[in-house]
């Protein structure tokens, strides 16, 4: 039997109950925060001698030379001759899509003078490294190459630098080949902390970065945490969410499939579905205990809808907008008869699919727009990685001679009213020379 919660969005403690749902504790303790910094200090003291000693302790390995711990570019084309052809033929697939979309979020710099000839504007630049951390071993995600590195060389980035640890020597060969087909620039085959560490402060072999993205472990996460400052880093993420809101007008199959897709992740993952049809979720469950017998993670599945998945009864389609706002997941599915008019009232989410037909593991893989998602709520102020988070914008100043004295006038008399002297003085020094 599947067991999950149920909820009505009447019920005089609705609200508790879904701040209590919505819970979610941070990434780490202070036992993994202790581990993290002692890796990173050894790394920072130590540089390559470090990392070896942690790649072989962590991953269990026995390698002499660091400089063995980097692949070349064609070991990466050439994993494409050991994955099946259909593999080959979906990473190509799948990250044409993937570039043509984000081709479109390129921003441009912009300039506009005004009257006087003063200019204003902004010059929009590519990050010059970028450092992409890749789970390996037995937890391979080609797709979160393809996602997090597409969009940075689409952006302009110079250097693309990807870490994938390989424990007891294991590397998955699609993931190589999806670096190759992303354009990654050097790849080397470390992980952990240490992998966090040696990317933000760089070693003998492995260079500093710019940025860190890419997800992680505990580890990973507290690492990139612990860095944020010295580079800067994409997000912390939390576990996988998905929230459907359905009209019933869905075959419930999809629906429970749609559910599971994201309870499959890990047990702290979060099944969301939002019904204005009692029946309809009465449907849905029945057509999970067909399914989850059929799923190889049926364990987890189960554990992530008992202790986070829920099934939330709304009195309509706009009581039920306004909780997907509340919850701000990091998936949302409008399977309704009307996506449109929905879509207007929703305000936080991170991914958004439209229609009966918008699986959101479409989305996962294929579909275009980048799956690396804000989570936890944090989609009421984050956005989907995409170029943007790989270019800088400077802004551009450039005074006439008129201008000049305009503004310095202004930013005298702000200056002053501040105590700060020598910010007037600056401002005015350049038109009170000629009088």
């Amino acid at each position: 039997m599947i067991s999950i919660k149920r909820l009505k969005s009447t019920q005089p403690d609705f609200a508790n109950q879904l701040q209590t749902l919505l819970a979610w504790e941070g990434v780490s303790d202070a036992s993994v925060n202790t581990t993290v910094d002692e890796i990173i200090a050894s790394v920072r003291a130590e540089g390559d001698e470090a990392l070896l000693r942690l790649t072989n302790q962590l991953d269990r390995r026995n390698i002499t030379d660091v400089a063995s711990l980097a692949l070349s570019k064609d070991q990466l084309a050439n994993a494409f001759d050991r994955i099946p052809a259909e593999v080959a033929t979906a990473l190509h697939s799948a990250a044409e899509r993937i570039k043509n979309f984000h081709q479109k979020q390129l921003g441009e710099s912009w300039r506009y003078e005004e009257d006087d000839g003063t200019v204003l504007g902004q010059r929009i630049t590519s990050i010059d490294r970028v450092g992409l951390y890749v789970p390996g071993g037995k937890a391979a995600y080609p797709s979160s190459v393809l996602m997090n590195a597409i969009p940075a060389k689409v952006a302009g980035v110079n250097e693309l630098v990807m870490v994938v640890p390989a424990p007891d020597n294991e590397l998955d060969d699609a993931v190589l080949a999806a670096a190759s087909v992303a354009g990654v620039d050097r790849v080397f085959t470390i992980g952990g902390a240490q992998a966090v560490a040696a990317l933000a402060y760089g070693t003998g072999t492995v260079p500093s970065v710019d940025k860190i993205v890419g997800p992680g472990n505990i580890y990973v996460a507290t690492a990139k945490r612990a860095v944020f400052g010295k580079v800067g880093i994409d997000m912390i993420a939390g576990p996988s969410e998905i929230c459907v809101v359905c009209d019933g007008g869905t075959d419930p199959g999809w629906i429970a499939a749609d559910l599971f897709s994201q309870a499959e992740h890990d047990e702290q993952a979060q099944a969301i579905l939002i019904s204005n049809d009692a029946k309809f979720l009465d449907q849905v469950l029945l057509s999970m205990e067909v399914l989850i017998e059929k799923m190889p993670r049926a364990e987890i599945i189960r554990q992530s809808l008992r202790e986070r998945g829920c099934f939330i009864e709304v009195v309509d389609l706009d009581d039920a907008a306004s909780i997907v706002n509340t919850i701000a997941p990091e998936h949302l599915e409008l399977s309704v008869a009307d996506p449109e008019r929905l879509l207007t009232n929703v305000r936080h989410a991170g991914a958004i699919f439209m229609g009966r037909y918008s699986a959101e593991a479409l989305g996962d893989y294929c579909a275009g727009p980048n799956h690396v998602l804000p989570t936890s709520g944090t989609a009421r102020f984050s956005s989907p990685l995409g170029v943007y988070d790989f270019q800088k914008r400077s802004s551009i100043i450039n005074c006439s001679q008129p201008g000049a004295e305009t503004l310095g006038r202004t930013a005298a008399v702000l200056a002053r009213s501040e105590g700060l002297e020598a910010h007037a003085a600056s401002a005015e020094a350049r038109f009170l020379a000629d009088t």
